[in-house]
């Protein structure tokens, strides 16, 4: 079972779709007289606390013109785990109609299995207002989570809602030091996002008859077949529906038979009418 190779880039979509959250969050500097100075978008990269902050600490002469703007946001993965309480029957499968088989085959996908993503997020600046101008337009957002609609699994063309849970907040203010050291306030925000995995996608014939033989016992050699029952399409050529609104009928069939001289065992067709 394992080796097979499928990739559905789910991972990659939760944290793409939890930087892109946070990638338009813009500062503004008033003189004293209330009048706007400056106004900078928050730069965000994807990175560890400590690669920032030793960046900060390279150029301890201050020779360099730019050692590292502030502010600015960055965040990282902190953890994967396995959510038990999300979980879902495991035999179940999610199915779609292949529409480039014009219906004639469907494919299936067991129940995507559920797991909690940790990030932690580091905004950065170099003073206390850029700083909680940036915190304040985050933490309203969550109460103590917010909702993203992702599009996780495009082989089977689903969409799912994925919390984005904000679990802690932190503060630093690094300003000990000698004076060539540069000051950096430092807040640590904690998240989780409860997404799915999915597995492989496995390909397979509709079908399109059922059949089902009734027996009154269970003689090996020659079973009396009371009954049978079948379903097919209405009409018989029909494919499988694409969507929801595109559906057909079925047609039932009942026989029922007096004795199993009727019924040829070898090759399971009648040969008398019933």
């Amino acid at each position: 079972m394992l080796g097979q190779q499928f990739y559905h880039e789910t991972m990659r979509k939760v944290v793409v779709a939890f930087g892109t959250m946070f990638n338009n969050i813009n500062i503004v500097r008033t003189n004293s007289s209330g009048v706007t100075v400056q106004s900078m978008k928050v730069p965000l990269a994807y990175g560890p606390k400590q690669k920032f902050l030793t960046r900060l600490r390279e150029d301890p002469t201050l020779t360099k013109k730019v050692a590292l703007t502030l502010p600015r946001i960055g965040f990282e993965i902190a953890g994967i785990s396995y959510d038990q309480s999300r979980k879902l029957n495991s035999i179940q499968k999610l199915k779609k109609t292949n529409s480039s088989t014009d219906g004639k085959t469907l494919s299936s996908q067991y129940m995507p299995v559920p797991y909690n993503m940790d990030f932690e997020m580091v905004v950065m600046a170099k003073n206390s207002d850029d700083a909680l101008q940036i915190v304040e337009q985050i933490l309203p957002f969550f109460q103590p989570d917010y909702t993203i609609t992702l599009n996780d699994n495009t082989a089977m063309g689903t969409t799912r809602d994925v919390p984005i849970i904000l679990n802690s907040v932190t503060y630093a203010d690094e300003y000990d030091g000698s004076f060539e050291d540069r000051r950096v306030l430092t807040y640590t925000l904690s998240f989780t996002s409860k997404f799915y995995l999915y597995g492989p996608v496995t390909d397979q014939k509709v079908i399109k008859r059922v059949q089902v033989d009734q027996y009154t016992d269970v003689q090996v050699n020659a079973p009396k077949r009371e009954q049978r029952y079948s379903v097919t399409p209405n009409p018989v050529g029909s494919s499988a529906p694409s969507s929801d609104d595109d559906n057909f009928g079925f047609n039932e069939e009942v026989s029922f038979f007096e004795d199993a001289k009727n019924y040829d065992e070898s090759s399971g067709t009648d040969t008398d009418d019933a």
